[in-house]
């Protein structure tokens, strides 16, 4: 390892550190201007408004999607632009979050004058007591004082890590108040691997199953999984229910006079099922396991068929 490696690696440590010193010193120093702050959004009948200039507007965007994505409607408007015409979009019923390390920023006094003049509850974050917006919000929450990570303490580093951390800390209180459940997260995570991860059997199953009844005759049967392309037929009994299946390796194992058989002399009974609120995950784990190509889907504690899952319907919507 070179000096220039150890140098580097010495640096990214510290860095590193004084950052999780300062999340440390964040998580001792919150007190009830949090809970008040939770307690302000909880009672807003509008949305959050972040906002915050610079390094600050940065960190303001990240926080406003998480909030509306875990049930709290939120939006960033830049302070600037609200000078300029965006004010419009900060309504009563609202709540505004505001941040700033400094709690000095020129740029945010048009939107802090507007919540003053509206009677639209401010939350104010910043580093400096006494500063302007701190002042000037209905809860003002202080982040304690920690050096920057760099040597010369300028760049914001320890402060945009301190508020990032905060964010999401309101945010997650207030998925618990809601009590916000994966289903609710699905509604906002359709795309990517969050959505196929919180995918449902319901959502990819078939309702037009290949089913026929324990006394057909097996060229019934043989027909019915030609045409449907799923390689299985389920067999129904009494109401209908499903009673059975039958797939290669039962028409296999029946060769001989297979034609001379009905669907319940060749079926496998009492045939592994899910329900369709099962996770497809769970779906297709299942499908490995037992080293099976399909499932058919049940109402829970019952054996009434509501539809059949491939494993092909899970691999084209991503779920492995």
């Amino acid at each position: 390892m070179t000096s220039s490696t150890t140098d580097l690696l010495a640096t990214a440590r510290r860095v590193i550190t004084t950052e999780a010193d300062a999340l440390t010193l964040l998580a001792a120093s919150l007190d009830d201007t949090f809970a008040r702050a939770v307690d302000l959004i909880m009672a807003s009948k509008g949305r959050v408004i972040v906002s915050g200039m610079g390094k600050s507007g940065h960190v303001a965007r990240k926080i406003a999607a998480t909030f509306a994505s875990t049930g709290t409607p939120a939006h960033f408007v830049h302070p600037a632009e609200a000078s300029h015409g965006d004010l419009g979009m900060v309504m009563r019923g609202d709540v505004v979050l505001m941040l700033s390390n400094s709690g000095e920023t020129t740029e945010l006094a048009d939107i802090i004058a507007h919540t003053r003049r509206f009677d639209i509850p401010l939350i104010g974050v910043a580093s400096r007591a006494g500063s302007t917006l701190l002042r000037q919000s209905d809860v003002a929450i202080l982040l304690p004082p920690a050096p920057e990570a760099g040597d010369t303490g300028i760049v914001p580093t320890t402060s945009t890590t301190m508020t990032l951390a905060l964010g999401d800390a309101l945010a997650v209180a207030l998925m618990e108040h809601r009590e916000f459940t994966p289903d609710h997260f699905r509604v906002f995570h359709p795309g990517g691997k969050l959505g196929t991860q919180l995918l449902r059997v319901g959502d990819l199953m078939h309702t037009d199953m290949p089913l026929v009844d324990e006394n057909r005759a097996m060229s019934e049967a043989l027909l019915t999984i030609s045409r449907s392309g799923f390689g299985v037929v389920g067999v129904t009994g009494a109401e209908g229910r499903l009673a059975g299946i039958i797939t290669d390796g039962d028409l296999r194992r029946h060769m001989d006079g297979l034609l001379s058989l009905n669907a319940g002399a060749v079926m496998t009974r009492n045939p592994r099922t899910i329900g369709p609120e099962a996770l497809a995950e769970k779906a297709v784990a299942v499908m490995n396991d037992k080293k099976i190509t399909c499932l058919f889907v049940c109402a829970p504690g019952t054996t009434e068929a509501q539809g059949i899952l491939h494993i092909h319907d899970c691999l084209r919507a991503g779920v492995v």
